[in-house]
């Protein structure tokens, strides 16, 4: 498999999890049309892990990037929070999306 899933360790949502390419991509500032079906792949784990976990409401998460250089590590890795809608305050600041640091 190319893609990993896990749980973010400072959880910003009830249901927080990093979809990770195996293959190292710096951060979302260098990704390219050819990218494309990998981005699209990453958020079809977010949704499957969700899933998995008891979460069906698909329509109440958030998946973006953080933008460059709001990124804790320069490894591509996508964010995946559930409920959306039960996010907290700090959350909803910091995964805000299409904000100048988070990007969906």
């Amino acid at each position: 498999e190319d893609l990993v899933c896990f749980r973010d360790i400072k959880p910003g949502a009830l249901h927080h999890y990093l979809v990770v390419p195996v293959e190292h991509l710096g951060n979302c500032k260098t990704l390219k049309t050819e990218h494309i079906p990998l981005v699209k792949r990453m958020m079809e784990v977010g949704k499957a892990v969700l899933q998995t976990n008891n979460f069906s409401d698909l329509s109440d998460i958030r998946m973006g990037f953080h933008w460059p250089p709001f990124c804790s590590i320069s490894h591509l890795h996508l964010h995946v929070l559930a409920p959306a809608s039960q996010l907290g305050f700090l959350s909803r600041l910091y995964y805000r999306i299409n904000s100048y640091w988070f990007i969906t």
